[in-house]
């Protein structure tokens, strides 16, 4: 017979078997950021360019490039400081802004003055009642042949100085513009002349006033042409010549608004 086998004991039985330690809890994996974009490369990439039509480049027109009657350039200097803001010599080909601003309260300083120029030259009318004559309405509303009128006078003041017409036409406003004049003031039933200082805009409006009746003063009953007379009432109050209609009238207004003092 077999031996009856005996059952190990527990004690036995734990010291044969090796104990295991509990395995630690899985720790949940973090979320995977997206993947950054790499940086873009700095280097040059050569791309293939399709054929296509060539295109002419054109050079674009700058404000120094455009010239008054395409002969003389706005860039000159105005030595008198209170008149710069309303003398308007800002760059254009053919000085003729089809009325923009003529309902725009004093909107004419932003007109060029070879434009308030000619439309002075337009105005038809007697030339005062100390003068004879009248300004004649063959130029009235005719802009065109006043426009040409001006370009050849101009043609004529670089002719006969070398210097740029514009500049001429500026010193010309300069010296007929007029500093002091005279208002009527009533009190009591008694009215006298009292002295008063001019507005800059005034100043610029009657000195263009007086240079466009002084060309037409001298071109009345006259052999010589408007453009020769206009050229020589410019050129005569550029100079300050007393000779000059213009000139003239400013002197007399301000040695009359000198004695109202």
């Amino acid at each position: 017979m077999t031996p009856a086998t005996e059952a190990p004991k527990e004690g036995a039985l734990d010291s044969e078997t090796p104990k295991t330690e509990p395995s630690p809890a899985p720790t949940p994996a973090a979320p995977e950021s997206p993947a950054e974009p790499a940086p873009a490369s700095l280097e040059p990439v050569d791309v293939e360019e399709e054929e296509g039509p060539v295109i002419e480049e054109f050079e674009t027109v700058t404000g120094t490039n455009i010239l008054l009657f395409g002969r003389w350039p706005m860039n000159v200097t105005i030595h008198d400081k209170g008149l710069q803001r309303y003398m308007n010599l800002r760059d254009i080909g053919v000085p003729h802004m089809s009325g923009l601003y003529q309902q725009k309260r004093f909107w004419k300083h932003k007109q060029s003055i070879v434009e308030r120029l000619a439309t002075r030259m337009m105005t038809p009318g007697t030339i005062r009642a100390r003068i004879k004559g009248k300004r004649t309405s063959c130029r009235s509303g005719k802009k065109q042949k006043v426009l040409n009128i001006i370009r050849r006078s101009f043609e004529l003041i670089n002719l006969k100085t070398g210097e740029n017409p514009v500049q001429v036409l500026v010193n010309a406003i300069e010296h007929a513009s007029l500093r002091e004049d005279t208002t009527r003031i009533s009190m009591g039933g008694i009215s006298y002349q009292s002295s008063v200082d001019v507005a800059p805009a005034r100043r610029v409006d009657y000195a263009i006033h007086l240079l466009a009746l002084g060309a037409s003063r001298r071109s009345h009953n006259s052999p010589v042409t408007i453009e020769e007379c206009l050229t020589e009432e410019i050129l005569a109050a550029a100079k300050g010549d007393s000779s000059s209609f213009a000139v003239a009238r400013k002197e007399e207004k301000e040695r009359i608004s000198f004695s109202a003092r």
